[in-house]
Formats: C-alpha cells, sequence, structure tokens
C-alpha cells in the first residue's frame, strides 16, 4: 500500500513538469500508438467501495428492531490490480477488456434506539472482476488525449464467506461510467482515471447467516447495493 501511495505521488509531482515539456517541444511521443489494432498493459488503482442500503418497513421487522437501522461509515481504501486488453474500433473508440482482482472493506454501523452498536460490522471484499467497456477518446492534443468510459463489469466476490453478521451473495453485475487523461511518454502511455461503478443486484441473502444472533443484523434490511468509486492508473 505505502508503494502505492509513493507510485501516485511521484506522478503527481512530476505531471506539471511533464505538461510543460510536451508544450516547448510540441513534437508527440508515441505518434502509431493509436493505430495499433491491439495492445496490453496492466493497471493500479485505488478504491472505496460503498453500500446503499435500504430498510425494512418498521412493520414487516422483528419485534423490538423497529427502531433499528444501519449506516456505511469509514470509506476504507482499497486496491484494484488488473491486466489491460484494448481492440482499437475506430479513430475515436476502443473496446476494453481488464480483468483484475479488487481488496476492499465496507463498515456498517447499527444503531438501535439512537444507540450506537458497541462494534462496526466489518464486511471485507476480495471480487474478481472482468470489465468489458468502450472507451471514446477525443482528439489528441500533442501528449494528451481526454476520454470516457462506460460498460459493465460482472464481480464474483471471493471473501463473502468470511463475513460475520450478514450473508453475502458472490456475483453481482455493475454498471461503469468514467473519464480521464491519456498521456503519451517516451515508452510507455500513462493514463489517469476515476470511475463510478454502480451495482445492479441485491447482494443481500435474506436467510442470514444461520446464527441466531445475526437476525439482529440481517432482519432490519431489505436491500444492499454495491457502489465503488475507483482512481485507476493504467501503463500500456
Amino acid at each position: 500500500m505505502r508503494l502505492l501511495y509513493l507510485l501516485i505521488l511521484l506522478l503527481i509531482i512530476q505531471t506539471p513538469g511533464f505538461s510543460q515539456a510536451t508544450d516547448k517541444k510540441k513534437v508527440p511521443n508515441l505518434p502509431a500508438f493509436d493505430y495499433r489494432p491491439l495492445h496490453f498493459g496492466f493497471l493500479i488503482g485505488l478504491n472505496t467501495m460503498d453500500f446503499r442500503v435500504y430498510h425494512k418497513a418498521p412493520a414487516d421487522r422483528p419485534e423490538g428492531m423497529e427502531n433499528r437501522y444501519a449506516e456505511v461509515v469509514n470509506l476504507n481504501p482499497g486496491v484494484n490490480i488488473g491486466i489491460v486488453t484494448s481492440l482499437r474500433l475506430n479513430k475515436n473508440f476502443n473496446l476494453r477488456f481488464l480483468p483484475g482482482i479488487s481488496f476492499g472493506q465496507r463498515d456498517l454501523w447499527y444503531i438501535q434506539d439512537g444507540e450506537k452498536d458497541a462494534g462496526l460490522l466489518e464486511i471485507k471484499s476480495t471480487f474478481l472482476e472482468f470489465p468489458l467497456l468502450l472507451k471514446f477518446s477525443g482528439s489528441r492534443m500533442t501528449n494528451l488525449k481526454p476520454y470516457v468510459v462506460g460498460g459493465i463489469n460482472p464481480r464474483v466476490d471471493l471473501a463473502k464467506s468470511e463475513n460475520d453478521g450478514l450473508n453475502l451473495t458472490s456475483a453481482d453485475l455493475y454498471l461503469e461510467v468514467g473519464a480521464g487523461l491519456d498521456m503519451y511518454l517516451n515508452y510507455f502511455r500513462l493514463s489517469t482515471e476515476a470511475k463510478l461503478s454502480v451495482g445492479l443486484r441485491n447482494v443481500l441473502d435474506p436467510s442470514g447467516t444461520g446464527e441466531p444472533e445475526d437476525v439482529m443484523y440481517t432482519d432490519v434490511i431489505d436491500r444492499l447495493t454495491s457502489r465503488l468509486f475507483v482512481f485507476t492508473f493504467y501503463f500500456e
């Protein structure tokens, strides 16, 4: 994690100098890069994972839990790593397949009659993900090019069985939309991208964990849907 933070810091420091040098010489790096029909690379990024919590109506809850609620606190940083396969469709469009793995955690705090529980419910996730995205690029400005991206991302949570309190389903389908900037360096293209990922399925298993003490966590919630925000560096 420290190495990732150091990499981000170095890139932030270097980017202004790179931009100034680009403006000065007006010579494009990697002039034939965008004409390749297929190219590869890798990605590394930071994420924050969140839940949208839909509560049951008070009348549908067990007795004594009418005023019990849950909310997400402490958006913890997580890590994404993956590989890049990009297929050129035409001048502006690329189809991108970005299989990888991501690690993260969401903290749920339950509140009963205005009083918080003594401890948080930690929901850890290890996702295998298989995003298929369509990238639309603008015109190249010497060594910079903006773009937007959107598509779908099936994810499978390998860590769901490790969570206590709530039982979650492992598979979900996400809609993703984002924007970024391609920067053409001497030997490779570096891209920075911010992306929102919204889960479409209810990931809460209403049958619960099977443990009586976990009813207080499951039976007040109707639906849980996932949301992720990801900031990614691509090296291609």
